[in-house]
């Protein structure tokens, strides 16, 4: 991309001025630290030049916006055409209350649906399981039958609000919940836009809820790709997600190498299953955190566009554009909240959605001030959104495409963490692939790994976080802190009984066998699911049934 004679030209320049100017500096202005290093622990240089990048193929490797590989944006005109989708992540307690949450954050000007469901719907448990006991709406909305769906929905017009929902191991079953409420408003299938985020191989990898045994749950994974290519053609049926690995303690370089070899993963299973990449890959969707580090999660972000495009297109043999895109969602990080001076997370937030925004993201939640406290208030989620409507209608940022394209750091940043994915790639493949490298614990060790280093750098007050190991103070929190209905549990477990009692209970177990022979033999089960479903079974009793076919998976002991 540059001249070598200049490049030549510069690099003498360079020690020049480091043997002069520079020198007379930090005699008489040390700098400030003896090291600089990103929030992933990688050193940061001095000063960043055409040398650092001088190799670059500019079409080759950055592209035009819009055009391969994608290293600049999805999109020709990105926001200036349109602007992310404001999609705030909401779910506590009964439906009744999340459903008035829904409401109010579109009355605010959200311009997308994310469902948070409880731990106890996450982890396929009806909410009055004796293993879901004081879990009821603490992290999300509980949802144990499609009467919780239809109330958590109503009067949302689903054919106009695009869905996401954080939902996992019982991800086929609940996207059936969405797609039967749907049905009773009156529309088709074909007419619903949304996601499930439906990523099981980061559960074994990070946050752990995970209930059936990785080939089974691919099993699941591939049916809701084969069924929605077909059926509900909008709908990306799986986000393949990044964000849990890094919520974990991962690197920014393992949280996108860990993803992309994930994303790979699926296609490779979705490809043996006979189906046409060009027909599913469109529909493959992504989720990323955004940390605290600026530069490096904007990095991050245009690596990742480059890498898929690439893999796709070349290891995949994908034709059609549409299946090189890499499209992703953005949450800022939730790990990267301080209970200590809540007030502090507001700023954190900004600069994290910042670095979304110029990084190209489709789509972005930003935290609330309070999450690490409890659930968030109205007053705290409204300042999240607010955060990112300033910033699309005031900061100027969504003016133009890739603004930081170009800039010395950011590509040799970017050139940086996508070496170190590559290297990641074939570190796995080394292992024998993904499910081999789970078995082996090679991606839980890897981010523990980086999580305690991270841990020393604060002990060792090597790394200041304010208001933690800097600027302290005892003032006592003074925000407002969501409350829930105390008497929401007992009307939850009250519906699900009236739900049990009231429904045809010769149907439901015919629709159960059904799905139990469609488990043992191998067919596609989502309509199997979806006719349960509509019978009102309940989230327990269709887990229940799988778990008698694909058994329960136990995490190994390693050494």
């Amino acid at each position: 991309m540059y001249d070598p004679e200049k490049l030549n030209q510069l690099k003498n320049a360079l020690e020049k001025w480091e043997e002069t100017s520079l020198q007379k500096s930090l005699a008489q202005l040390p700098e400030r630290q003896p090291e600089f290093f990103t929030t992933s622990s990688e050193p940061i240089q001095r000063l960043y030049s055409p040398l650092d990048v001088g190799e670059m193929d500019y079409l080759q490797d950055l592209g035009l916006p819009g055009e391969y590989p994608y290293t600049r944006g999805v999109h020709p005109t990105l926001h200036r055409s349109r602007l992310w989708t404001m999609r705030m992540f909401a779910g506590f307690g009964t439906a009744e209350e999340t459903n008035q949450r829904f409401k109010f954050l579109l009355d605010q000007g959200q311009t997308g649906l994310s469902i948070a469901f409880d731990l106890a719907t996450l982890m396929g448990y009806d909410t009055d399981a004796p293993e879901a006991l004081g879990e009821f709406g603490k992290c999300g909305v509980a949802v144990s039958s499609l009467k919780d769906m239809e109330i958590l929905l109503q009067d949302i017009p689903l054919d106009k609000v695009s869905t996401s929902m954080t939902i996992n191991s019982p991800a086929a079953i609940i996207w059936a919940m969405y797609i039967a409420t749907a049905e009773k408003q009156g529309l088709r299938p074909d007419q619903l836009r949304g996601t499930t985020q439906n990523d099981i191989l980061k559960e074994y990898i990070a946050q752990k809820e995970y209930i059936f045994p990785p080939e089974p749950s691919m099993r699941l994974v591939v049916d809701t790709i084969e069924y929605g290519t077909t059926a509900v053609p909008q709908w990306n049926t799986i986000s393949i997600s990044g964000y849990h690995i890094r919520e974990a303690g991962s690197t920014a370089a393992q949280e996108l190498a860990f993803t992309l070899v994930d994303g790979m993963e699926y296609v490779r299973w979705a490809l043996q299953r006979g189906l046409d990449i060009d027909a599913f890959a469109p529909r493959l969707s992504f989720f990323f955190n955004a940390h605290n580090d600026f530069f490096e999660e904007i990095a991050k972000y245009r690596a990742a566009r480059r890498i898929w495009a690439h893999e796709m297109r070349h290891t995949f043999g994908a034709k059609q554009p549409r299946s090189w895109l890499m499209r992703f969602h953005t949450q800022t990080a939730g790990v990267s909240l301080t209970a200590q001076q809540p007030e502090n997370n507001i700023v954190r937030v900004a600069i994290q959605a910042l670095a979304a925004v110029l990084g190209g993201t489709q789509s972005l939640h930003t935290n609330s001030m309070d999450e690490a406290l409890a659930l968030p208030s109205e007053l705290a989620v409204t300042i999240a959104l607010r955060t990112q409507q300033i910033l699309a209608e005031e900061s100027g940022v969504a003016n133009t495409v890739d603004p930081l394209g170009g800039s010395f750091f950011v590509e040799a940043q970017t050139n940086h963490i996508e070496a170190q994915a590559y290297e990641y790639f074939r570190r796995i493949e080394e292992l024998g692939g993904v499910l081999p490298a789970i078995d082996k614990g090679f991606f839980q060790s890897e981010i523990s790994d980086a999580a305690y280093r991270y841990q020393r750098e604060i002990d060792q007050n090597r790394r200041r976080i304010v208001g933690v190991n800097a600027y302290t103070d005892e003032q006592p929190v003074k925000i407002p802190i969501l409350e829930m209905d105390p008497l929401g549990y007992q009307r939850q477990v009250t519906r699900l009984q009236e739900v049990r009692a009231s429904r045809d209970s010769g149907r439901v177990g015919q629709a159960l066998d059904r799905l139990r022979l469609a488990c043992q033999g191998s067919e596609n089960t989502m309509p199997y699911i979806l006719d349960a479903v509509r019978a009102y079974a309940t989230l327990s009793e269709i887990i229940d049934l799988m778990k008698s076919v694909f058994g329960k998976y136990e995490e190994p002991t390693w050494i």
